[in-house]
């Protein structure tokens, strides 16, 4: 790849700027300790964590609506606690949780040195399959918002990635060309297999070190993305 020929950088969000995991165990913790004390935040990320991927995973592919991944996560995580709770309670905290998120703001080391770098460079874009609202509320609580030239949401693009509807919207959107674009996520189906497929160039942002096919681009810190761009 010749490095000068990249003019756009499109980012996920999720995981690999905004530190997910991290923000929503304190999202939870403080929901926890106020409604529902005997259940230690620990105990119930263990199992959240799991179930809330393989969640996502069928959100992704459009085999369950967002009220019912919403809603599925929690039960499930109840579920496997054996904890007795209401729909009412669920619906209680499922609510309370998109609101509460965006106020936990951790960002993956080497967020704002990364995009300072990058900015004077090429033009940053945000890919996400996130749910708009909450999304905007990351970014701007986070301080990162102003570093992009253009945000693509799911709802907006009516698809998710690894959809190649997507990628084209935000190319749409950014009046930008997959020759000379480049897509960066922690995801190696959504991100990166979703942009090779629909023609882009795309780096794994591989955080928790997973092994992977020969002959794609990843990193295991955010800084690493300097030897790319």
């Amino acid at each position: 790849m010749k490095h000068t020929i990249i003019k756009d950088v499109f980012f996920d969000l999720d995981h690999t700027l905004w530190d997910f995991d991290k923000n929503s165990e304190l999202t939870f913790e403080r929901i926890l300790k106020r409604n529902h004390p005997t259940i230690e935040t620990k105990v119930f990320i263990d199992k959240y964590v799991p179930i809330n991927q393989a969640c996502w995973k069928l959100y992704q592919y459009d085999k369950i609506t967002h009220g019912e991944l919403r809603y599925n996560r929690l039960k499930y995580s109840f579920d496997a606690l054996n904890y007795a709770i209401s729909d009412e309670e669920i619906e209680t905290i499922a609510q309370e949780y998109i609101q509460r998120l965006p106020d936990n703001n951790h960002l993956f080391d080497g967020t704002f040195e990364l995009l300072e770098y990058l900015n004077q460079k090429y033009r940053l874009h945000i890919i996400t399959n996130g749910f708009a609202e909450v999304q905007y509320k990351k970014l701007t609580n986070s301080n990162i918002g102003s570093y992009f030239q253009t945000i693509t949401n799911s709802e907006m693009a009516g698809v998710k990635k690894p959809n190649p509807v997507i990628f084209e919207y935000a190319l749409d959107l950014a009046k930008a060309n997959k020759e000379s674009s480049i897509m960066i996520g922690d995801s190696l189906e959504a991100d990166v297999e979703g942009a090779l497929n629909a023609g882009f160039d795309a780096i794994f942002f591989n955080e928790s070190k997973k092994q992977v096919e020969k002959g794609i681009k990843q990193v295991n810190h955010l800084l690493e993305l300097k030897k790319y761009l």
